[in-house]
């Protein structure tokens, strides 16, 4: 059984009977107290959908839940579904965009390296790899010599997201983003 301390963006614990996926965890350190940090986690129930907000100790003892992962693809959109197909037996997994909006900014068809997270069987969320590459749609035009300054513009990429990256990055160049950070990396090997 792992700590509050240990757990991790993405992981499946079970708390008060219910199969919660982490989303995002804060973690503070009150003044004045004797002890450990506090961990805040959004999280959300596998079943309802619903979101849940707890707070816990770093020493809280919490349970896994049984989880596994299965490398997949992005296939289509569905209305609100996005649809990703199993690498190995091409079992088609159905996840609501509103259960993985956090990630669809990072999803295209050519993205590789995804997995669905299944909890008894049943998809529940997807994991980006730790970076991708998108490309620019729209940018200011890139200024001749920006590369020697540290000024950065906004460029909006082929899924919506917008990232700040150098001035010499122009529109249409394919660039490399970090998925935890939402940050520009280099541009892509071509």
């Amino acid at each position: 059984m792992p700590k509050a301390s240990d757990i991790k963006k993405n992981a499946a614990i079970e708390h008060n009977g219910k199969v919660l996926i982490v989303k995002d965890i804060e973690r503070s350190v009150p003044q004045g107290r004797a002890g450990g940090s506090l961990y805040r986690m959004r999280m959300y129930d596998v079943v309802t959908g619903g979101k849940v907000d707890e707070t816990f100790k770093d020493s809280d003892m919490l349970n896994f839940a049984d989880l596994s992962r299965r490398a997949a693809m992005f296939s289509y959109i569905d209305g609100d579904e996005y649809v990703f197909m199993d690498n190995e037996d091409y079992t088609p997994y159905n996840l609501n965009k509103s259960s993985i909006e956090d990630e669809v900014v990072f999803i295209t068809e050519a993205t590789e390296g995804l997995s669905v997270i299944l909890v008894d069987g049943s998809p529940v969320g997807v994991d980006v790899p730790a970076s991708v590459e998108l490309e620019i749609v729209e940018t200011d035009p890139s200024i001749k010599g920006g590369s020697a300054t540290a000024r950065t513009k906004p460029a909006i990429l082929s899924t919506g997201l917008t990232v700040q990256v150098p001035e010499h990055i122009s529109t249409g160049d394919r660039i490399k983003i970090n998925t935890e950070e939402r940050k520009f990396m280099g541009r892509a090997d071509k």
